[in-house]
């Protein structure tokens, strides 16, 4: 069979799971008020990092006596600060399905070297049982799994009443899933993720009892001055009206306002939700008239609606050596590229072979649709390269 090459490409072909595609109509005029040259300490730039904190509690939908705070590191640095800060006062339950938060489970083991952890593991394409979360234990876990296109289906497995402390990697779920905050103690993600910002700056959203865990203990180890969020036993407020610990970018700043007002112009996070979940209904109605993929996830409750994970079924390329699998599902995000159709769209590198497509809010559906054209054609053309090599 025959597939011809698609006439027209995306608008906008950037499917990278991060950084991320930046939001729609965005031009670098849209900067030409960043305060560059400026102090971030003095009065113009603490005004642009607290009304960036303001307008993320107020697209996120953050509660009022939660506590947000632009950190160094990206989301790393921000699950880093609270794992070096918050644990080691109870049992801890870590729960990984995937290369993050496997990150965070040898962090935990080898580098804090915490005895009291129970670690819950799935393979990619599956969670685990989270039911078996101890209450009683802090719980460090992903929303979404980035690299294997699995989130959680909901926070109904977290106690209201739990003893521990929720410490929540979030960040290729904010902006486009909603966050059960009541739920959640520690919140983090970054700004080159949903909204398409720029890297290197992380958030860390922090619940009243988090707070409490920060103001009564002291962790046994030494904490490098970018993880320190206390002095004298109580929580150094200004980190959470915009006194970063270190130099943020002033350019980046300015960007990630501009995604803020751009979300809260299309309707807030209802809005970017439903943005993320129509990309993502393009790919699936694809995937259910396409023979040769599918999806990594098998149970539809927990599929990612941004960094959509799927797999190359077609019984030829099954049958291939892991290798070979790989190889060809390279080929096919090559032969796209290549083309100008699509770009960064290949599974992360510790991921099973075939393709991470992300579908967050600020990509248009119709560029998703477009790209799957090209898949087709692509598919077509490397499966026929295939048999010649035969």
């Amino acid at each position: 069979m025959t597939v011809a090459k698609p006439a027209s490409r995306p608008n906008v072909p950037h499917f990278s799971s991060g950084p991320c595609a930046k939001r729609p109509g965005w031009a670098p005029q849209n900067l030409k008020d960043a305060a560059l040259g400026r102090s971030h300490r003095a009065k113009v730039g603490k005004t642009k990092l607290k009304l960036a904190i303001d307008l993320t509690r107020e697209v996120l939908e953050v509660p009022a006596d939660y506590k947000i705070g632009i950190v160094p590191a990206s989301d790393t640095g921000a699950v880093e600060m609270a794992l070096w800060s918050l644990l080691g006062a109870r049992p801890v339950t870590m729960i990984a399905w995937e290369s993050f938060g496997e990150g965070w489970v040898t962090d935990v083991v080898k580098q804090l070297k915490l005895k009291d952890v129970t670690t819950l593991k799935s393979g990619y394409g599956e969670i685990p049982d989270l039911a078996k979360a101890d209450p009683a234990s802090d719980i460090v876990f992903t929303w979404n799994g980035t690299t294997s296109g699995v989130r959680v289906p909901n926070a109904d497995w977290i106690k209201a009443d739990r003893e521990g402390l929720t410490i929540c990697d979030a960040t290729s779920a904010a902006f486009a899933q909603p966050l059960d905050w009541a739920k959640l103690d520690v919140v983090t993600f970054s700004w080159q993720k949903a909204l398409g910002g720029e890297g290197a700056h992380g958030m860390l959203i922090l619940s009243p009892r988090a707070v409490a865990r920060l103001e009564s203990y002291v962790p046994a180890w030494p904490l490098p001055k970018i993880f320190r969020m206390t002095k004298g036993g109580k929580l150094i407020d200004g980190i959470f009206v915009g006194e970063t610990i270190n130099t943020p970018s002033m350019l980046c700043v300015e960007d990630y306002l501009d995604a803020l007002n751009w979300a809260k112009s299309i309707g807030g996070l209802k809005a970017l939700i439903a943005r993320a979940d129509a990309n993502t209904k393009v790919l699936a109605d694809w995937v259910a008239k396409t023979p040769w993929i599918d999806f990594l996830a098998t149970d539809p409750a927990i599929r990612s609606n941004t960094s959509v994970c799927l797999k190359v079924v077609d019984p030829a390329i099954t049958a291939l050596p892991a290798d070979a699998q790989a190889a060809f599902a390279k080929a096919l995000v090559a032969a796209v590229e290549k083309e100008g159709a699509g770009y960064d769209f290949g599974h992360y590198r510790d991921a099973p072979p075939g393709l991470r497509i992300w579908c967050g809010a600020t990509i248009e559906a119709n560029d998703v649709a477009v790209l799957t054209q090209w898949l087709d054609w692509a598919f077509n053309e490397a499966k026929a390269s295939l048999a010649k090599a035969a």
